[in-house]
């Protein structure tokens, strides 16, 4: 038996990036199998490819009161952190880029078997290495990184190969109701949202094993 995970999210959610830790702390201890695969979802489809400077990105969006909700966001963001060996550099980050390239990626990764290990580079990337996840460039290095061939990944961004495609089903999914990430889907029945702790997904990894 092989439980499958659609794992829908956005690599520039802090909420995905923990999720996805929160997650994988379960897979570890499940009795079967768990095989993952990677939806993409951009929380901003409008931005440009060449994004926007960050902070003045999430004060326009969530404002700049000291009491605004990005500012509680962030600080539970960073308490829950450390213990899911995570480290958030909100201040830091330069841009908040268009994240359509960066889910092409995957699904390249995904075809490579790399899909996991990408995902897990790419949170890093943009929340702690500071790295322009928009960028051709950057992404092919990375590419390069996870054991896939730099010249080809380049081609294929400059071709803009299955960009429609990952755009099509990045729009599909909206069409599902799905309207925050991360979300978890088992066995294309049970749904779990947010970054939940461990035990959430234990919960229902025992009800399809037993």
């Amino acid at each position: 038996m092989t439980i499958t995970v659609d794992l829908v999210s956005d690599i520039v959610c802090p909420w995905c990036w923990l999720g996805w830790r929160y997650f994988d702390q379960a897979r570890a201890q499940s009795p079967v199998p768990i095989k993952v695969n990677w939806r993409p979802y951009m929380l901003d489809p409008s931005l440009p490819d060449e994004g926007r400077p960050y902070q003045a990105y999430m004060k326009a969006k969530f404002g700049d009161h000291p009491d605004n909700r990005f500012r509680a966001m962030r600080e539970t963001l960073e308490a829950s952190a450390p213990d899911a060996g995570i480290n958030f550099r909100f201040d830091e980050i330069p841009l908040r880029v268009n994240t359509l390239k960066a889910h092409m990626l995957m699904r390249w990764a995904e075809g490579q078997g790399v899909a996991d290990a990408m995902a897990e580079r790419l949170f890093s990337a943009f929340f702690d290495r500071l790295e322009n996840v928009g960028s051709i460039t950057t992404l092919a290095f990375i590419a390069g990184e996870m054991g896939m061939e730099t010249d080809l990944v380049t081609e294929l961004f400059e071709t803009a190969r299955d960009q429609e495609s990952v755009q099509a089903e990045a729009n599909h999914i909206r069409t599902l109701g799905i309207n925050g990430v991360p979300t978890f889907i088992y066995n294309g029945a049970y749904g779990l949202n947010g970054a939940q702790a461990p035990q959430a997904h234990l919960n229902i990894i025992k009800k399809l094993t037993s």
